[in-house]
């Protein structure tokens, strides 16, 4: 209630301000980006500059070769000016730039601000995202791995603790403590990591005892926060995983900022973030809540609803996704112009593999198309996976590029496949029968891929950082086999949650920390080193290597990242999926059930043939297919042959 109360008070004293500007002496705080590329596809640059009356700049010069300025757009805010910028000729180096600003007394200043042209690595056509070939990891920096030298106290920083204790505080995990440990994702089998965001959170513990460990309240969009490192530690990160054959995914969020972003306390534009008519409906009063604060019904489905009310649609994307996370309006162009070069910035500053776009349907639609295309457009062979939180696949499907269930094209290339989630949380504690329940779940959701424009583009997972683990409390590990067994031989991208590969547990009953968990020697002190072998349990090392074995050898198999896909329905309680690629099978059989079952070879007479014995991919053992299999309980098998 303290931060709302506060909120309340920065947003009328922002209003006072637009409407009040004073004439002083100019100095530029910032400008963003903080430096630029040459040889992009689109040569047009945005620069936010920042600083105490910039806005009444006379006139803004450069007289560097090949860039000329277009225009200069002054918001609001007496204290931001848009330059805009076209630097299509230009090469690399450093320009400078020349302010005419007029101080308190009408006297002319004039002063210079030197900015750096990059040269591009590559062009982008040659930057590769993530697909189907690959297996990402997804993990919390926080929680993951605590590098040498860590800083506990970062000087600088807001009010914040560091206690390993305390589920909801910052527990000291940082970026140097994943790249120590880039050489475990290479034994385990995965391709790519996705990162939880990065990017500074400078917001100061509240009285609850919770903090921004998590990333999603972004307070600067072009700085690594200090507790987990620096720019060029996330650069290096990227270097190492890449030349060890990883890719690295990069969270992002447009839909909110953190509440201490300088655009909370000093808005450019009356409508940067989505205010909701608070200021008007408050009165100034210190207590916003009812009517004059507007949160998310966190209900998407408006978003696509052709019959929904306009209520309902503001609601859901103009409302704020929780009190200290200001909303911002994609609806205004030039914040979007802004965003969207935060994320060329990333990929050609550091390198990144992919974006994974948060709370994706929350944002203006409009606005988050003409994003994916400009990315596109850069970066054709690029992915972007958007968290799109509806258990539907007909609303999945429509987020996608190209989808003929939207009006509108989206430009998404990838969505997250939150229907296999949901069926696959709910037949884990059913038995498989003859019509609805159990594996028939997963079943049923999979004949609706006709609905996608491209199913080789749907993300598919079982748990992550929003969620339950699979395993809630429990330990069963004949499900979860079941699980990935299934996860990692159907036609989608598989992610993976850090832990899984060693049962860890947890719910998220008390708190969100209970399934974002320190990873086992991931920090000084810990007794339990699930890093190495010699480290884990008996428990953690057969998981570890079962799903190893099954990573390895799905890295690269034509058969599962090009094959066709049969199902069967679920017979006599077993389900059967085929992939087939240039004469070549890979046959995953599963019991849901917790009884012995026979499997009646038959009646996969068209994916069998004439074939008499096939390999488990997951034991080594060969199999007689040439008669009935005998299944035990809850038994997973993928047959190569």
């Amino acid at each position: 209630m303290k931060r709302i109360i506060l909120l309340t008070a920065i947003l009328m004293a922002n209003v006072m301000t637009m409407s009040a500007a004073k004439k002083s002496t100019t100095v530029i705080d910032r400008i963003e980006p903080t430096d630029w590329f040459v040889g992009m596809k689109n040569p047009s640059v945005q620069l936010m500059v920042y600083g105490k009356g910039i806005r009444d700049a006379e006139a803004v010069t450069t007289d560097y070769p090949g860039v000329t300025i277009d225009s200069l757009v002054r918001l609001d805010s007496p204290n931001y000016l848009l330059v805009y910028l076209n630097v299509k000729g230009a090469e690399a180096g450093t320009m400078t730039l020349k302010f005419d600003v007029k101080n308190a007394k009408g006297k002319l200043q004039k002063f210079t601000v030197p900015y750096v042209l990059k040269q591009r690595e590559m062009d982008g056509k040659k930057r590769k995202g993530f697909d189907i070939s690959d297996v990402l990891y997804m993990l919390m920096p926080d929680r993951f791995a605590q590098g040498a030298g860590h800083n506990p106290q970062v000087k600088g920083m807001r009010a914040y603790k560091e206690d390993r204790t305390q589920p909801s505080l910052r527990h000291g995990g940082d970026l140097n403590g994943i790249r120590e440990h880039l050489d475990y994702f290479k034994e385990l089998g995965v391709t790519a990591l996705w990162l939880t965001p990065v990017l500074e959170n400078d917001s100061p513990d509240d009285e609850r005892g919770y903090s921004t460990y998590h990333g999603y309240a972004t307070t600067n969009y072009y700085r690594v926060d200090p507790r987990f490192g620096t720019n060029d530690d996330y650069r290096r990160l990227c270097d190492e995983a890449h030349k060890k054959g990883l890719k690295v995914v990069m969270d992002m969020i447009f839909n909110h900022s953190g509440f201490e972003h300088p655009w909370t306390s000093d808005m450019p534009t009356k409508d940067w973030l989505n205010l909701n008519d608070w200021l008007k409906e408050s009165k100034g009063t210190s207590n916003p809540t009812g009517t004059s604060f507007l949160q998310t019904s966190y209900k998407l489905t408006p978003v696509k609803d052709p019959y929904a009310s306009k209520v309902d649609l503001k609601e859901t994307v103009d409302g704020w996704f929780v009190p200290t996370m200001p909303d911002l309006n994609q609806k205004n162009p030039h914040l979007m112009t802004y965003l969207i070069q935060n994320s060329k910035w990333w990929i050609e500053t550091v390198g990144i593999d992919g974006i994974r776009m948060d709370t994706y349907p929350y944002a203006d639609a409009k606005g988050m198309a003409r994003w994916m295309k400009e990315l596109d457009e850069e970066y054709p062979n690029f992915n972007t996976v958007g968290e799109t939180w509806v258990t539907e696949p007909a609303y999945t499907a429509a987020w996608q590029k190209g989808s003929k269930l939207s009006k509108d094209n989206s430009y998404l290339k990838t969505v997250m496949d939150f229907a296999f989630f949901d069926r696959l949380s709910l037949a884990k504690n059913e038995e498989t029968d003859a019509w609805w329940n159990g594996l028939n779940r997963l079943y049923n959701s999979f004949v609706y891929d006709y609905l996608y424009a491209d199913p080789t583009h749907v993300m598919a997972f079982i748990d992550n950082h929003d969620t339950d683990r699979f395993l809630g409390n429990g330990r069963d590990s004949l499900m979860l086999k079941q699980a990935l067994a299934l996860l990692m031989t159907v036609r989608r991208i598989p992610q993976l949650y850090y832990g899984t590969e060693i049962m860890m547990s947890g719910t998220k009953e008390v708190t969100d920390g209970h399934v974002r968990k320190d990873f086992p020697g991931g920090f000084p002190g810990d007794d339990h080193n699930a890093f190495t072998r010699e480290g884990r349990t008996k428990a953690e090392q057969q998981m570890f290597s079962w799903l190893s074995r099954l990573l390895h050898w799905r890295k690269g198999n034509q058969v599962i990242t090009k094959g066709t896909m049969t199902q069967f329905i679920p017979f006599n309680g077993i389900y059967v999926i085929a992939r087939q690629y240039k004469g070549k099978t890979a046959m995953t059989v599963l019991n849901g059930t917790t009884k012995p079952a026979k499997m009646d070879v038959k009646r996969y007479q068209e994916v069998l043939g004439d074939t008499k014995k096939a390999k488990d991919v997951l034991t080594g053992r060969y199999f007689d297919v040439s008669k009935d299999l005998q299944l035990k309980p809850r038994q997973s098998l993928i047959l190569e042959f």
